[in-house]
This record gives structure tokens, sequence and C-alpha cells, in this order.
């Protein structure tokens, strides 16, 4: 390992009470030998896609009016809603078979995000904290991950220090605001006037050492570093060619898968796009399609992308939601909920192409193999990063906690 990661490693052991530095070197030590991506873009479905209608199609009347076609990977047919996605299945595969204890959005979400049951008394990590506390930032002077889409349900770095939280972009094609100084102000005078607020800073800090203190002022730290960085061009995506990010989609979703490819190709180790919409109680067959367009031009374009660039290899990018939804289609032409069964699909990053784990029933309600919980499914992602999964990390208040709830990894997933 490089020396400052491992200097790294050592603040965040010292700042997370009760891990002992040397035990995590060799935890992480261990653990990098069996990874098998370095990036992660995390592609979440906000609102219980259907698993149905996208990556497990059926036939007959659970089907509905969705068909499935053939992918350009052996045995692996999807919906016929995902035509240009189809085209790419042979540089990944799809995950059938994952459960959820969680049926409402908002426990799911949480869930799906850190392996963990929302409980009132303390706020778990998402794996991009974990990935940011075990390996530091992929590029120091820019933030560790990133969330590009709504975050009000996002929980981002639970009880890991501020640092480790995702940069929020709520706007893709905005890019960062309020990051260019004040017309006047030139470099040095600006660089002066902190170093000024940080002497007078200095007697606070020494006099109130809390966490929360220092978080503060790091963060400033760090916006400033930033600010001086070169790699913030990776946020404007007019530096893009303008046919390359009409084959994304105009959409934010799109916009922000190519958002996510920037990001990666700058050093940033984990982003997450959300796109909103899958909670198809009423006209899923109108609702899906929409959503899957946006979808299927988005994770088309970013899979081939990362794949003509030389990035897919150790870039593992993961679609996913909370929940899928019910094999019987209701009054409204829509499915409700349904944690029992659904599917994920994952593409590059060391998975085996053409791959399918896991099988459900003819009607997609049971299933019959290869079941994975979600800390399961979330600690096959972590292994993928080659995350030490049974290193235990404690809490402020001193609780132990795993970076996927002690969930089995799928190893067989991966080549």
């Amino acid at each position: 390992m490089r020396l400052d990661r491992r200097h790294f490693i050592a603040r965040a052991a010292g700042t997370l009470l009760g891990v002992h530095a040397p035990r995590l070197f060799a935890a992480d030590a261990k653990a990098a030998k069996t990874a098998k991506a370095r990036n992660l873009i995390y592609l979440y479905m906000d609102g219980g896609m259907s698993h149905l209608d996208t990556w497990d199609p059926k036939s007959g009347e659970t089907a509905g009016p969705t068909k499935s076609i053939a992918t350009s990977a052996d045995g692996i047919r999807i919906a016929e809603y995902l035509p240009l996605t189809a085209k790419q299945m042979h540089h990944g595969g799809v995950v059938r078979g994952i459960t959820s204890t969680q049926g409402a959005h908002a426990p799911g979400n949480y869930y799906m995000h850190t392996s963990y049951e929302e409980r009132g008394t303390i706020l778990h990590p998402s794996l991009g904290a974990w990935l940011s506390v075990f390996e530091g930032p992929g590029n120091p002077d820019l933030p560790a991950s990133a969330y590009i889409g709504n975050a009000s349900r996002h929980p981002g770095a639970g009880f890991f220090p501020p640092q480790h939280t995702p940069l929020f972009v709520n706007n893709p094609e905005a890019g960062l605001r309020d990051i260019e100084l004040p017309k006047g102000l030139s470099r040095e005078s600006h660089e002066a006037r902190m170093a000024f607020a940080g002497d007078l800073d200095a007697l606070f800090l020494k006099k109130y050492p809390q966490r929360e203190v220092k978080a503060y002022a790091e963060a400033y730290d760090g916006a400033f570093k930033m600010m001086k960085s070169e790699d913030i061009a990776a946020f404007d995506l007019t530096r893009e060619k303008k046919e390359l990010r009409e084959r994304y989609g105009s959409d934010p979703f799109g916009q922000g898968c190519l958002l996510a490819r920037r990001l990666v190709e700058h050093g940033m180790r984990f982003v997450e796009v959300s796109l909103h919409g899958w909670d198809t109680h009423t006209n899923n067959f109108v609702g899906t399609p929409d959503l899957c367009r946006k979808l299927d031009a988005a994770l088309a374009t970013l899979v081939d992308d990362l794949h003509q660039r030389g990035m897919l290899q150790d870039t593992l990018v993961v679609v996913t939601s909370e929940f899928g939804r019910t094999p019987e289609i209701n009054v409204n032409l829509g499915r409700d909920h349904y944690p029992k069964a659904f599917s994920s699909a994952l593409f590059g990053g060391g998975v085996k192409g053409g791959f399918v784990h896991g099988a459900t029933d003819a009607r997609g309600a049971e299933i019959e193999s290869g079941e994975l919980r979600v800390p399961d499914f979330n600690a096959t992602l972590a292994h993928g990063l080659g995350l030490p999964l049974e290193q235990v990390v404690h809490s402020p208040s001193m609780r132990p906690f795993t970076v996927a709830n002690k969930g089995k990894a799928a190893t067989e997933i991966f080549a």
C-alpha cells in the first residue's frame, strides 16, 4: 500500500474509536488482493424498479404487455424497453433473486444503501463512505465520493466523520456553484485572509477539540483546496463533444451518468446517480417504458464509453433499487411494492461477462436459486472493491459495525 494511504487509515483509525491501526492494515492488505474494481458507479432507481419489466421479464399474464428480447450475451433476455443495454450485456450480467426485509420506500432505500435497518439512535454509513474510510480519496483534491440527484433520503457518511460525506450535486449541467473568487479578490489576498482566519480560530480549536469543530474547519480547507485544483474541470460537461452528450441523454440522469464518468476519470472512486419515478402503482406500462428510455440511453452509453476509454475493467457499474414490483397487475394497471424478490444489473469491474446469478419462478414471485439478501448483495459490491468484509469498525458510541452487516459475498459473480 502507498505510504499516504497508510497515513490516512491511521488517522481514520484514531478518529473512529476502537479501531486498532495494525489490524486495519492487515485486513486492508488481505482484502486488496481480492479487489476486482477500483471505482464504482452506482445507478440507483429510486421508487422500486419493476424487475419483471427490466431484468427478469416473464411470459403470460404476469408479463402484461412487456416482451423480452435477446441480448449480446447468450442466454440472457431482458425487457424490450432496454434495447441499447441489450447490446452491452456481454460486458456484465444480471443478479436475480435479491430479497429485502423492507417494503416501504424510505426504509428500503436506507437498507439498500447501508445494509442496516433504520434505527432512531444511529445513522449508518453508505458504501461510498466505507470506501472512503478504508481507502481514502482517489484524488486528494476532490471529495472521495459524489451523489448526483435528489439527496433527501441519502444516509451520507452516517456515523463516520463528515469528510467522508459525498459531495451532493443536484444539477449535473450546472457544475459547481460559488467556486470562483469574488471579482477583484486575488488568490494571494484570499489565501492571506484564510491564513489570518486560521490564526484566529487556532485558540478556539485548541480549547474545543471536538470532532465536529475540527470537521467544520476541514470542510473549509477541502473546499478551498478543490477550488485551486485543475480537476475542478471534471464538473464542466461542456468540455465533452455534443454528440456524446446527446447519446447519454439530455435529461438530468443521462447528464449525471456522463458527469459520473468524468469524475471517475479524474480520480473519484465512488459516484452515485439517481433516477426517480419508479413507484409505478398506476400505469406501470406507461411509466416504466418512459423511465427505461432514459436509463437505457445513459446506461448503454456509459458502459460503452468506459469500455472505449479502457476504464470499464476497473469500474464497476451497478443498477439497483430498493425493491421490485408485484407479479400481479392491479386495477390501475400498475404494480405494487415487492421486496420478496427483485433484480439488479452489474457491468465491468471484474464481473464475468454474460453472467446470470440466481433465478425466480415463472411469475417472478419466488426465488428458486441464488438468493441474496440485501447485505449479501452489498457485500458482493464491497468484495469487488476489495474492502475487508469482516473488519469491525466502532462508531463514536463504541458500537461495532462491518461494511455490509456480515453479508456474504457472491464471489462467483467475478471472473
